[in-house]
Order: C-alpha cells, then structure tokens, then sequence
C-alpha cells in the first residue's frame, strides 16, 4: 500500500481523507520554516532602503541652496532643473514599475538584479549633481542632464526595492516585521543623509555678500554672517565640501546595496504566479481605478507636497528669514533627530488607533509649530524647541502612508483574485507621486523666490522674500495637508476591513499550501 501497488487503490474517496503522512507534516513544516525571516534577514533588508532616503535628505535640504548659493545659479534656471528632473519621473517610475513587472525570474531573483545594476552608474550621477563645472554656459544643461539621471536610476533601485516586500516571505507577520526594520532604519538613513551633509557643509559655509545698504557696524547679525572673525572661507571651500560630502554618501549607497543584495534572498514561492502580461497603459488603468488605491494617492499626493514645502524652504527660511545662517544645517538635524524619536510612540500608536487614525494625528500635530516659527521672533533656542516638537509630526506624515499600501494591494488581490505579479506597479505610482510632489514644491517655491527677488548669497533679502519663504513653510503647507486630510476621510479600508483582508488573504494562501502539500504526497505514494 504504501509503495502504491495497483493504481485501483487511488480511486479509492477515503484514501484522499486520510491522515496526512509524516512526509506531508514534514513538508508543512519545511514550508512554514522557509518563510520566516531571521533577524540578520530582516536588517539586511531594512539596510536596503537607507540610500533612498539620504539621498532624498540630501536632495531635498541642499539642492536648493546649492544650485542658488554654491552653483550661483539664476532662481529661474533652479526652478527648471528641479521641477524637471522630478518631472522625469513622470516617465521613468512607471516605467520602470511595468518594466520590472514583466522581468524574467533570475538566479538572483526578479528585484535584485535591478537594485545592483542601477547602483554604480547610480553614485556617479549622484556625486557629478554636486560637482560645480568649470564653464558657465552649459552649467544649466549639465544639472538637468545629471538629475533626470539619477532620478532614473534610483527609481530602478527604489521601485524594485519597494516591491521587494511581496517577494521575501509569504507570511504576511514576517512582511510586517520586516517593514518595522525598515521604518526604522530609513528614519536613520535621514538623520545621516542631513547629518552628513549638513555638518560637512556647515564646516565650510562661504561668507554671504553684502549690499551697499548693509554695510552698517553697529548690526551685529551681519558681522556673523560677514564671518569677521575666524578664518576666511571662499566659495571654493564650499563647492569642495559638497563634493565631499557626496562622496561620503556615494560610498554609503554602494555598502547599503552590497548589504542588501548578499543578505536577502527573493522567494519565488513567496509571491503568486502572476497572470497574463499587459500592456503599459493597461497597467496604468488597472491600478490607478483601484479606488481605495487612487484615494491613498491622492491624500498622499497633497500631504507629501505640503511636507516637501517645508523641507526644500525651511534651510533657506533659516538662513535668511530668522538670520541663523550658521545654524541651520543644526536646526534641519535636530528635526530628523526627533523624527526618529518618535518613531516607537507612532509604532504603539499605529497598533491602538489605527493606521488611519495615525496619519490624521500625526499631520495635524505638526500644523501649530508650523504656525508658530513664523510667528515668533527670531530666538535660536526657541527654534530647536519648535523643530524639536515639529519633528513628531514629520515622522507620522512620512512613514505612515508607506505602512498603508501593503493594504491596498491586499485589498486589490482579495477583489481581484485572477489577477497577480502588478505589486511593481502600485509601488511605482506610489513613488513616482512622491518625488512629483518634491519636485513640484522646489520649482515652484524656487520660482517664487526668483519673483520675490532673491539675492544669491545675500546677508540681507527683500522683505517680499521674507514674506515668500513665510508662505512657503507655513501657509502653503497647512493647506495641502488639510486638503490630503479631507481626502482621507473618504479613504475605505478601515482597521477591520484590513484585519478581514488578510485573513481572507491568509486563507487563501493556506489552501493553496495545502494543495501542494496533498499534490506532492500523491506523487510520493505513487
């Protein structure tokens, strides 16, 4: 019987019923085993998603400042680098999100190889943003040309990279797990892009220039700012730190992707088989008419374009309007400092709450700081408590909503059974809205700045500059936030609509194991 003599034996109804074999337990065990993620898995994949955000911090700090101060470039030419090179995104993360959908399964998996390709051609494009050429005509083109590079590039890092989340465990316990991990360590990555930059910079912040109407003894902001005592520090000191400090990150990036792809194994088994191919535009209207999906967008669209405001204008907003020009890659810190911070208590209050609870606390806690800074008076430690107290705040808006789209794409495949392998899409879309919204907040905000009349590196600004950079780390925000909030209330997938999701998911995933299991000790008995 048990070496299968006789295939009549088969026909048999009973014989299917029966107790399952030691082989099929031994089978069910190796099965559940093999999805679980050790420790050192789960921090080698969190490690992955450092260089994203440093460099993000990096970009989204300095890049302003540097293409006006350090590039000297005319506000209007700096609006059209930063507004284009996110633009680009509009074709390449989509791109690439369909692009990696349709990829071949490798040796090394389907998302790995992506993440190592891009890598090295990445950290060049990335080091030659901060380089400063020696020509002037084509000083524009050259910035342009560089960031849409390595804008492409890191979407072929990210976008696999996000999507790698469905493809290193089938167990949805060791997918949160492992999300927690990489929280966390992306919040560190920020702290260290902006320590990073800020602090190699800040060791070589060239003098500003005054105007005829500044020259005045008895203001003792502008002999700081003129750096009348100390040693002189010439913009090419400034350009070289920048260099440097790009050459820190670039290494960083590499070691990260290193980490990543030595320490993390893709199972193919861990995501279902995907269905028939479709073409691009097919995608596009796949995901995008997935409702809650399109709301999740659309509330993180608004939000992430008010916080992008504050982030691209807070550095010259300190520097110019509270006249803390020394300090504030210091102020930038203390807010990623605090972000990180406050991660555990998010952690706790995402688990009481709710998700969607968490993100309407979270950005309306950081709307009366926002008030406040621009209010006040210019006072150095009331600053840092203010940005203290905001960076609570910037820690919600930012990580929450990454922590919500796994449940939309649970939700798509609960509605959508037939239809598998899109999670690159819904990913790329996401990230792709992400840096549409910096982009579109540095452009016009830069653009504003040129209207107002800013000064390259001037001790003193126009008091329409003043007024603009108050409008943009304050006023602007708080109404896209509110707007995406508004947005929000509408958004469907309550906590009990995402807890039946998975179980929904769970079941399906645990009858399809079953399955398996029962198909591979036939074939054994037989």
């Amino acid at each position: 019987m048990a070496k299968g003599e006789g295939g009549e034996q088969y026909s048999n109804p009973s014989l299917l019923n029966k107790p399952v074999s030691s082989d099929g337990i031994t089978l069910a065990r190796k099965h559940e085993n093999g999805n679980r993620l050790s420790v050192c898995n789960k921090i080698c994949y969190a490690i992955g998603g450092a260089p994203y955000q440093i460099t993000g911090c990096a970009l989204g700090f300095f890049l302003q400042i540097y293409l006006l101060d350090v590039a000297q470039l005319d506000p209007f030419y700096a609006s059209i680098i930063l507004f284009g090179g996110r633009a680009w995104d509009a074709v390449t993360d989509p791109t690439v999100g369909f692009l990696v959908s349709r990829s071949p399964w490798t040796r090394f998996g389907r998302m790995l190889p992506w993440i190592m390709l891009s890598t090295p051609l990445a950290v060049i494009a990335y080091f030659l943003i901060w380089f400063v050429p020696p020509f002037e005509d084509g000083k524009v083109f050259w910035y342009l040309v560089f960031y849409c590079v390595f804008q492409t590039l890191q979407t072929c890092f990210h976008v696999p990279y996000s999507a790698l989340t469905m493809f290193i465990s089938s167990e949805q316990k060791e997918r949160d797990s492992a999300t927690a991990y990489r929280m966390t360590v992306e919040v560190m990555g920020t702290v260290l892009g902006t320590a990073i930059q800020g602090q190699i910079v800040g060791m070589a912040n060239a003098p500003c220039l005054p105007a005829p109407g500044d020259i005045d003894p008895s203001n003792s902001s502008l002999s700081v700012g003129l750096n009348a005592s100390g040693p002189v520090i010439s913009l090419d000191d400034t350009k070289v730190a920048y260099m440097i400090a790009s050459g820190v990150i670039c290494i960083i990036y590499v070691l990260c992707a290193i980490v990543l792809f030595f320490g993390v194994r893709e199972k193919k088994e861990s995501c279902r088989p995907r269905s028939e191919p479709m073409g691009f535009f097919q995608g596009i209207k796949l995901v995008m008419g997935h409702g809650p999906y399109a709301k999740l967008v659309m509330v993180f669209l608004f939000t992430s374009l008010g916080f992008m405001l504050l982030e691209g204008n807070f550095a010259l907003f300190c520097s110019s309007t509270l006249g803390f020009r020394n300090d504030f890659q210091n102020i930038l810190l203390v807010i990623m400092l605090s972000a990180t911070l406050a991660i555990p208590f998010w952690q706790w209050f995402l688990t009481r709450f709710g998700k969607k609870t968490a993100v309407c606390a979270g950005s309306l806690s950081v709307i009366p700081f926002m008030i406040l800074v621009v209010c006040m008076k210019s006072n150095l430690i009331v600053t840092y408590v203010v940005s203290f107290a905001a960076g609570v705040g910037v820690a919600a808006a930012f990580l929450l909503p990454w922590s919500m789209l796994p449940d939309v794409v649970d939700d798509f495949q609960v509605q959508n059974p037939d239809s598998t392998g899109h999670e690159a899409l819904f990913y790329s879309f996401y990230v792709f809205f992400t840096k549409f919204a910096s982009g579109v907040s540095l452009g016009i905000s830069t653009l504003s700045l040129d209207f107002a009349g800013y000064i390259s590196r001037g001790c003193s600004q126009p008091e329409e500059v003043d007024i603009t950079l108050k409008v943009l780390v304050s006023a602007a925000p708080i109404a896209l936030i509110l707007i995406g909030l508004i947005i929000l209330y509408s958004y469907p997938i309550t906590e009990e609509k995402r807890q039946g999701n998975r179980k929904l998911l769970q079941e399906q995933r645990d009858n399809e194991a079953d399955s398996e299991t029962d198909s591979t000790e036939l074939a054994l008995m037989i």
